[in-house]
């Protein structure tokens, strides 16, 4: 999906130049949030599960990423999808600025998620937009314009980022996601990240051989 931040252990968003004199301060609170990264997958429906530190505004967050494609067959878009939305947090959905119809699922993709997050909390759920491929200007499909206004009609957070800049528009995606999660919802999860993913990939799996039968 372009997207993927690289395993190393942390990163903090602080300023390029280093203060006269540092002040230590309180120590982060160190919290957990399930992300799920959906979009048009390039290559087969290959999934990516992994963490990652952040330390964004006083707050270190372990990130449990899954990064699953679009489904392009509808009898995955059932409860295997329930299943991964109910575990996420967050959600961060891609499309390809340069494939219309990555984006014109946007929607639906959107209100699916809400209607499934928003029933159990009065609290608004965290999702980023992401269109990606930005450095492919000549074959752009969908306006940054178009992105952004889909994202403010549904109170989502909105970014482009490019191949070329992939780590850096990663970091920026996150950060923003981040920002947009509340405490509330950054609880000390033990068990329930990359865990968490394994149990409800078995759930999903296991469902499947028996439909096979």
């Amino acid at each position: 999906m372009g997207l993927r931040l690289p395993l190393r252990r942390s990163a903090s968003f602080t300023p390029d130049h280093p203060a006269l004199m540092e002040v230590p301060g309180p120590p982060a609170l160190k919290m957990e949030a399930n992300v799920l990264v959906m979009g048009a997958g390039s290559v087969g429906k290959s999934e990516f599960i992994y963490s990652h530190n952040l330390t964004v505004d006083g707050r270190e967050i372990l990130f449990h990423i899954w990064d699953v494609p679009n489904s392009q067959e509808h009898a995955e878009e059932g409860s295997s999808e329930e299943k991964r939305i109910q575990w996420a947090d967050s959600f961060v959905l891609v499309y390809s600025i340069c494939d219309r119809a990555s984006f014109n699922i946007l929607p639906l993709k959107i209100q699916f998620i809400k209607a499934a997050k928003e029933g159990q909390s009065q609290e608004k759920v965290p999702i980023v937009i992401v269109g990606n491929k930005r450095d492919l200007q000549h074959q752009r499909e969908v306006s940054s314009e178009e992105g952004r206004l889909l994202a403010l009609s549904l109170d989502c957070g909105f970014y482009e980022v490019s191949a070329a800049e992939a780590y850096h528009g990663a970091l920026m995606v996150f950060h923003g996601l981040a920002e947009r999660i509340p405490d509330t919802k950054l609880a000390l999860k033990k068990g329930t990240g990359i865990r968490g993913i394994v149990k409800t990939m078995s759930a999903v799996f296991a469902r499947k051989r028996t439909d096979s039968l």
